[in-house]
Formats: C-alpha cells, structure tokens, sequence
C-alpha cells in the first residue's frame, strides 16, 4: 500500500533564479581533507547524497530547479569527485559523521536529505545518528535494504581488484567498454538501462588514488556475497519520519524488490515506482523527479524529533517480532530470519 504523508496548509512559494556561479564547485576543509561540494538557492536546505564512485554532478540537471525554492547542498564525498581521497574510514558511519561536519560549518541545522543508492544508505545511517538533524528522507534506488547486488561490484570487492580497475585505463580498453556497454543497451538489458552513468563512473577512476578510495569504500559495504549492510533492522525508527522512496523497476544495480521491502519495513513511507527507469531514474525521468521531491517536500511537514519520543520507540522495539498472537508471532520469527539472510551486521 503506498502511504501519502500529512499534508501541510500550501504557502505561497517565490521562484529565484539560479544563476550558473552558484553551480560551480567550492571547497571546505574539514580535519584537515578538503571537501568539495555544490551549494545553490535559498530556502530550507536540501542535500543531496551522490553513489559509489560518483560525484556531486551527478545532480546537475535537477539542482537548478530545486534551488529555485530551496538551499540545496550536493557534496562530493569524501574519497570522491574533486574532494580529497586519503587512506581512512570509508563506512557509512563515518560519511554521516563527515556530513554533519561539513553541514555545520555551512551553518545548517537540519535539513531533507535526498540519497542516491551508496548515498541512499549514508542518508539513513545520517538519520539514525543524528534523527533531530533530518527533516525528511528520499532515497533513490539506495542501497542498505537487501543482499542483492549487481555481480560486477561484487566481483570489485574481491582481492585483486586494484589491477583490474587499472586495467581499464589501458589503451584500447576504452573502446571496449564502451562497446560492452553498447551491446548491453541493444539487448535491453535491466543494466543497459544505466550505460552511459557507468561509463561515467569508470572515467572517475584516473589513477590509484581515486581506484583505492573506490575499492576502500565499496568493501565497506560489499563482499562476494552482496550487501553486508543493512538499516533494515532500525527503519522502525523513521516512524514519524517522511520518507519517499524512489526506483526504477529497471534497476540493474540494486533490485527494485527492496524497494518494497524498505516501504514495508519504514512506517507510513511512499512509493514511487519509475517504469523503464534503471539505477538512476532522476537521469532518466528529471522533470517527474523533479516535480515529485518538490511536492513530497512541500506536502509534509519536518519530522518532530524528540529525546523521550526517540527513547519510547527504541523500548517498544520493531513490532510484531515477540508481540501480538500467535500467528503474529510467528510472522514475526520468519521476518526475523529474512533479515538476518539479507545481511549479517548493521550499521553502528
């Protein structure tokens, strides 16, 4: 069933334009790494979380629009884009901790957060550790709900995978990717769907540097055997939450089978379904995404976050797992064992 938040009375909105220096990228340093980031508009803020071995320009086409009624912050995490990629802790935990850093020395206090596969789990472990910082969630496509993964980041994940990115820097491999590429959109592939972003994504990894941050990264959170992270176990939590989940029913990198498990599992979300759309349905779909996370924002009102409401629910625990009949029990134990299948830690 999807769920349509609370509404909030409409108030008139005024429409700024954007001009082409607030897109440019900026620089901050924090503990010493300088992290870059996109900053644009006026308003309640928005920050929009890119994925694994992307960068903030992965939300050009949509930060302009947004920026009209919004502050709209897109970083470029760190390890990635033209942020610094040093030899550190890449975990989800550890972005949420670098995002609530760089926020505030932006002088932001709260804000909607829009997560984008990797960043889709960063955007939730953000709201875990910091709940009285996050106004909304919109995760697109993220990852953290399930096991499943694309077999090529998992293979990425194994040893050996330093030589086989800097494989594809060598002449003519080049050629053949994107030749690869090709012939996977010809088939109508679920992952042709997203050929050229992946492309993209290769040429982010020039040199060692950025292929070890990459690898650092994707381990945190991959192995062979697929996710080993997952909010799944704590999205009880974003019980009073509005949260919007975004897929395309093509996704080639992450299933859209989760996506119904997460709107399961976070009472009261909404659903969105792109048909056709692949990984990155913001790129395929930007007007309907666009108009979407503009009326989800406009329609629901900031989360309420309180330290006695917090505590009540951590108490009460995930419903239906030792509470309720007997039928409800058992339900429970079997969701229990579902989840404990789909990964086997949480991210702390």
């Amino acid at each position: 069933m999807v769920h349509t938040p609370r509404r909030r009375p409409r108030e008139a909105v005024r429409l700024r334009p954007v001009g082409d220096g607030e897109l440019r990228l900026r620089h901050h340093v924090v503990h010493g790494y300088r992290r870059a980031y996109r900053m644009a508009g006026e308003g309640p803020a928005l920050v929009l979380i890119h994925g694994i071995g992307d960068s903030s320009a992965t939300w050009a086409g949509i930060i302009p629009g947004l920026a009209r009624t919004h502050t709209v912050i897109a970083p470029d995490l760190l390890g990635h884009g033209a942020s610094d990629k040093p030899r550190a802790d890449y975990s989800v935990a550890a972005y949420a901790n670098g995002l609530r850093d760089l926020l505030a020395t932006l002088g932001v206090e709260r804000a909607t957060l829009v997560g984008h596969s990797f960043g889709g789990g960063v955007a939730m472990q953000f709201a875990y550790q910091f709940p009285e910082r996050t106004e909304r969630l919109i995760l697109v496509g993220a990852g953290g709900v399930g096991r499943e993964v694309n077999p090529v980041l998992r293979a990425v994940s194994l040893p050996g995978a330093h030589l086989a990115l800097a494989a594809l820097r060598l002449p003519g491999m080049a050629f053949q990717a994107r030749l690869f590429a090709h012939l996977m959109r010809l088939f109508d592939t679920d992952l042709g769907q997203d050929a050229p972003e992946l492309l993209t994504l290769v040429d982010a990894l020039p040199d060692a540097t950025s292929r070890s941050a990459f690898i650092r990264t994707l381990r945190a959170v991959v192995d062979w055997r697929g996710q080993v992270v997952t909010m799944l176990d704590r999205c009880y939590l974003t019980e009073g939450m509005p949260t919007l989940l975004v897929w395309g029913d093509r996704d080639g990198v992450v299933p859209v089978r989760h996506a119904y498990g997460a709107h399961e599992a976070m009472p009261g979300s909404r659903l969105e379904i792109f048909e056709g759309a692949g990984h990155f349905p913001f790129h395929a779909e930007p007007v309907r995404f666009l108009a979407l996370v503009r009326e989800f924002v406009a329609g629901t009102s900031p989360a309420d976050w309180s330290r006695e409401r917090w505590g009540a629910l951590l108490r009460d625990g995930r419903p239906g797992v030792e509470t309720g009949s007997r039928a409800d029990v058992v339900r429970g134990r079997a969701r229990e064992r579902d989840l404990r299948a789909a990964s086997e830690r949480s991210a702390t």
